[in-house]
């Protein structure tokens, strides 16, 4: 079977199975659920729903503990309903890609079971393992990343007397990859889910499968005692790709399956990316990075247009990018990116943010509810909070001396809780989410923001319209796909500008945005509007048509979060 490289015409609808839609009244979301807004989804125009991970799981950090890699989670239906799911999803040419979690497991999943009996046992080389320094401590003085437990990255165990190794929860023990039982066992499973019909991975925090050959103190310590820059002695370690180019050759990359491979991927820039996306070394086939999705780093406009620029260059290499501003570890990009202190900001801002994210080079992925505005929902109760990060950043500055508020209030608007929180489909009780009591609290402005009602907005005002034209557009333009990118005013403060030409078409289309929450006066008109002066505007976030004066003379005063995408 030759690869036809689908996702490159994608746009990818990312699902928290557990926020999304409960129908049995237990307050989690199910696959009954998506399969009863299966013609939601269509209707929106999406043609691939990537899963967060629904295997089973003791839910430590939200399912990617898995403790069963070959099992779909029974709160969420179990493995029937998800191949009902399976087929009306491809009977509707929608494309289903699961969350695949190859660097840790959970401590209840069977492998650390019987690994943890023995240092003879057939699975104890799955995992990673140390022994106590000569007072008894922990191998090495990393943190772990949440600080729970004691804030270690290691657990001692009673049965064999070593330490074993997680650079998340102590009850998330790392996978050890140098095991080649390990490799085949994943291979095969894997490729056990591809013959059942699933159509490509999203693999979790995969450039830190490989671990440092040993593993050493550092000398600065957080107030719980351990070194927090551990995490980083994980991350990119060289050889790595070596790893993810053998589970290609021998999962999504073999013949007889038509898949693909995503990759999140920290630390990853345009500068070194080909590093993981260069197609001659058949490693991944695109990944997401975090230049600028990032849940407690800022970024400004210029770096913005900047990191853009860097990734649409890479396209001539065979580089082919993922487009998103938001998913479930980050807060909710209108919150964020946009503006959420009026309802008028909200929604405009939704729509230009969603403009930009669609017509940038690349494959655009949407994350639940943003296909609405939703935005970030505050706890001022820390026991409300789900989020082992936040729960554990609290922690420690609890233990630091800080109060209650000094604790927990600047950490919210980072909380990966903002987007977890239940979809919102209408005014009903708990947002129609479901007819129980929900796992986490629904966001309480539900009454005004919720799908029913956005649905039922003019076009002009609704963020799902302004959506569902965007994604039409990718099908009726050229250019949207397949364009090359030039960007116009790097240096300005408050426009995005850059036009996508297709060779093949000839189509031109200009983007217009003023990204910022003040009213701005574009400080040029850009040279293919002007050599050409014809235009027709294609979508805009006023809804109202673009205007050029005969000489191009006049200043144009954009009002905060106006865009345009014009054919030139």
């Amino acid at each position: 079977m030759a690869r036809t490289y689908w996702w490159k015409e994608a746009v990818i609808y990312e699902i928290y199975m557990k926020s999304f839609k409960d129908t049995d009244g237990d307050g989690i979301g199910d696959i009954r659920g998506v399969i009863e807004k299966l013609p939601y989804l269509k209707e929106l125009g999406i043609n691939c729903i990537w899963f967060t991970p629904i295997y089973p799981s003791p839910q430590v950090d939200n399912g990617y503990d898995v403790a069963d890699y070959y099992g779909i989670n029974e709160a969420y239906g179990g493995m029937d309903a998800f191949k009902e799911l399976l087929s009306k999803a491809h009977a509707l040419g929608i494309r289903i890609v699961m969350d695949m979690v190859l660097n840790h497991s959970s401590d209840e999943c069977l492998w650390f079971k019987e690994a943890r009996k023995s240092k003879d046992n057939p699975y104890r080389d799955y995992y990673i393992w140390g022994d106590p320094k000569e007072d008894g401590s922990e191998p090495c003085n990393w943190a772990n990343c949440f600080n729970d437990g004691n804030g270690s990255a290691w657990t001692y165990t009673e049965e064999t007397g070593q330490y074993y190794f997680h650079n998340y929860s102590y009850k998330m023990p790392e996978l050890n990859w140098k095991s080649e039982k390990l490799r085949e066992e994943v291979y095969s499973m894997m490729r056990g889910w591809l013959a059942l019909g699933v159509d490509g991975f999203r693999l979790d925090v995969i450039n830190r499968i490989k671990k440092p050959d040993a593993f050493h103190d550092l000398e600065s310590v957080n107030s719980l005692g351990y070194a927090e820059g551990g995490k980083k002695q994980c991350s990119n370690v060289p050889g790595f790709e070596d790893i993810i180019h053998d589970i290609a050759e021998n999962t999504w990359l073999l013949p007889q399956y038509d898949a693909f491979s995503m990759g999140e991927c920290g630390g990853v820039t345009s500068e070194n990316a080909l590093r993981y996306l260069d197609p001659e070394k058949r490693v991944l086939d695109t990944l997401y990075h975090f230049e600028i999705v990032s849940r407690k780093k800022e970024i400004s406009l210029r770096d913005y247009k900047r990191i853009e620029a860097g990734w649409a260059s890479l396209m001539e290499k065979g580089v082919w990018p993922i487009q998103h501003l938001g998913n479930h570890d980050q807060p909710r990009l209108v919150s964020k990116f946009g503006d959420d202190s009026t309802e008028e900001l909200r929604i405009r801002s939704a729509r230009c943010l969603a403009l930009l994210t669609y017509m940038m080079p690349g494959t655009p992925i949407i994350y639940q509810g943003d296909e609405i505005g939703m935005v970030n929902t505050y706890f001022d109760n820390i026991k409300d909070y789900n989020d082992r990060y936040t729960v554990g950043d609290y922690m420690e500055r609890r233990k630091a001396g800080m109060t209650h508020a000094e604790a927990l209030f600047p950490i919210r608007m980072a909380s990966r809780d903002n987007a977890r929180t239940p979809m919102l489909w209408d005014s009903s009780k708990n947002a129609g989410f479901t007819e129980g009591t929900p796992w986490i609290k629904v966001n309480n402005n539900y009454p005004r923001i919720n799908a029913e009602l956005d649905r039922s907005k003019p076009e002009a005002e609704s963020v799902f319209r302004f959506y569902q034209k965007l994604i039409s557009m990718r099908k009726e333009h050229p250019a949207v796909i397949n364009g090359d990118f030039t960007m116009y005013l790097p240096d300005d403060d408050h426009f995005v500008v850059f036009t996508r030409h297709d060779p093949q078409s000839h189509e031109i289309l200009l983007v217009i945005a003023n990204a910022s929450s003040e009213a701005a006066v574009l400080p040029e008109i850009p040279e293919p509007a002007v050599s050409q002066k014809n235009h027709e505007t294609l979508i805009s976030t006023t809804g109202n048509d673009f205007e050029i004066d005969k000489d191009c003379s006049s200043p144009r005063t954009f009002l905060p979060w106006e865009a345009y995408v014009l054919k030139i």
